[in-house]
Parts: C-alpha cells; structure tokens; sequence
C-alpha cells in the first residue's frame, strides 16, 4: 500500500490484497477509532474519492484504485490492557488454524470484539496473544451470550473470500443447537419470517418480526425431546441479526435462557434446573477452503454444561446420533 500526504489528506492506492473489499469496510479498517456514523458520512458526503471520482459505500475496491480520504479526527486509541491481561487467563480454544484463517471455539458471556462498555472481545485477546501476527479479523459475529465456532482470517484475500461466501448463505453450512421451552412438534421446519432491525429507547439493538422486514429463512430439525423441552437443530439459509433467537420465539418456542427474546418467568427458573447462560450453540460449519478450495467441516461440542442439561431433561430420538456428544443426525 502506497500512500502519499497532501494538506492532511491521505491518497491510498489499492493492492491486489487489499482489493475485492467494500469502501466502507475498507474504511472502517483505515480509519480505526472513528465512529461508522462518521465513516458513513464522509463517503456520502463525497469526501471520499476513488480514482477522483464519488462511488457508493458499497463499491468493490480494484487493484490500482486510488482512494482519497480526507482528515478525519481520530478517537483515542483503545486501551489495550485489559486484554493483554487477560491473554494468559482466558484460553480460546482453536478448532482449525492454516496459513489464511483460524476458527476457535468461543465461550458464552465473551464478545467478539470490545465497545458499548465492553473492555476486549475475542479479537483483541487473539491480537494480545499472538502480539507477531500480521493481520487477524473477525469473519464474521456471534452473539456474546452464544457459544461454539467463531471464524477469523489471517489475511486480507481470505477475509474477502469468506464474506463472498457469506453474502451467499448456500455457500456456507451453518449448524446451531438450541434447547427451546415447549416440545417442537415437527422433524423438519422451514420458518421464514421476515425480520426488521431496531434500537430501544435505550440503544440496545432488537430485532422483530415484520411485513417489511429482510427476508430470513431457518430450517429446524428436533433432535431430542423431554416433557417441557427441545433439543433441535438450526440450519441458517441467511444470516441475519438475531435470526435463530427470533425465529423460535415467533414459532412458539423460546430459546432457553434469551434474556431478550425469551420466556421471562422460565428464566429465572432454569439455574434450579442447572442451566445458567442461553441454549445457543455454533456447533459446525462446513465450506469451500477460502484459499485451496477444499471442503473443511469444522465442529465444536456442545460445553459440558449443556450436554448435562440436554441429558438430564430429553430423551434421545432413534433417528438421531447423541447431539450432547456434538453429533447431531441430519433431518
């Protein structure tokens, strides 16, 4: 990457790694520290320029290009020690790690990544703990209260690649377990609907069903059944915000333990039953390699404490393999 200044303007030429990106991604990257809203307005504004020329926030950036990005007042530098001293107390379990990406087996209650009052997620743990490595960054999110496979990119073209593939859900075979209250009476469901982001009076980000919402699409297979809860399996079409957690409380079958879509009274009563974070669980994915093109399947069991949840309260299905063992059977 070159870069010449003029006048505190930065003109930015792109390389063949760095191409494939969004404008705004690219950005937002570039110009770490500045709030998005920031980063949204300039590019609007036409303070942004690529190849002289005003682009949307969602053009595709070519090698050569030359982007000019005008100053923008920068944020003070995020505090980077409380996660370096957590780096050696908080293990992240890696389930896969080459050359071009890394996927790890998130605990419940981490975030991804710090902000909103949170000091470090899980990027800025990997950063601390791996102080030599050139480039790592999220692929994509997982909710702080859902647990299992979170994937990160060590370079730039697989970054791009794997989010090619996301925008394309049919590209990436994205499997949750969930124990939902209720006993899920179909072996296979398609649910589909539509879902409309929106902030709370408060700022807290919420997600409801709506006529004019984005299309969303899971499809649910019962894995184990008890008396008052489900074992079942979410098969993601699309990716949405908080798509698993909506969709089954609109069905009738709230995730045990969401404290934002759930059945409020049963949660309180769940640590009695020993059960004391949300039932969402990342457990495979299987894809096209980012860089090789093979297949990779990556899988993470279900943690200890709710396999002995699963156990303790369903019973297991002659069709399906042990899902407490992390070996749910395909519907």
């Amino acid at each position: 990457m070159s870069q010449t200044s003029k006048a505190s303007v930065n003109f930015i030429e792109i390389t063949s790694e760095q191409a494939g990106q969004r404008l705004d991604n690219f950005l937002l990257r570039e110009l770490k520290g500045v709030p998005k809203s920031r980063v949204y307005k300039i590019i609007r504004g036409g303070e942004v320029r690529v190849n002289k020329g005003r682009v949307d926030v969602t053009y595709r950036l070519e090698t050569g290009d030359v982007v000019r990005v005008p100053p923008v007042r920068m944020a003070e530098a995020p505090d980077i020690a409380p996660a370096q001293a957590a780096a050696q107390r908080i293990d992240l379990p890696i389930l896969f790690e080459d050359d071009a990406m890394l996927a790890i087996n998130k605990p419940a209650g981490l975030a991804v990544h710090g902000g909103s009052g949170v000091n470090f997620g899980v990027i800025e743990l990997l950063r601390a703990q791996r102080p030599d490595a050139k480039f790592l960054e999220l692929v994509h999110r997982l909710d702080r209260e859902t647990s299992g496979i979170l994937m990160v990119a060590k370079k730039r073209s697989a970054l791009v690649k794997l989010h090619d593939m996301l925008r394309d859900n049919h590209n990436i075979d994205k499997r949750y377990l969930a124990m939902v209250a209720g006993v899920w009476p179909d072996d296979k469901r398609h649910v589909r609907f539509k879902l409309f982001k929106y902030h709370t009076p408060e700022g807290e980000r919420r997600v409801r069903v709506a006529a004019d919402g984005q299309e969303a699409h899971t499809i649910v297979y019962r894995r184990r059944v008890g008396e008052q809860y489900s074992l079942v399996e979410c098969e993601l079409k699309t990716g949405r915000t908080h798509q698993i957690r909506v969709h089954l409380a609109s069905s009738g079958f709230p995730i045990l333990g969401d404290e934002k879509y759930g059945d409020f009274a049963l949660n309180k009563q769940l640590p009695k039953e020993g059960l004391k974070r949300m039932f969402l669980h990342a457990w495979q994915l299987t894809l096209a390699h980012p860089i090789s093109g093979d297949e990779l399947k990556i899988e993470a069991p279900l943690p200890t404490e709710l396999a002995q949840f699963v156990e303790a309260t369903t019973q297991a299905r002659k069709t399906a393999s042990s899902a407490a063992q992390g070996k749910p059977a395909r519907g």
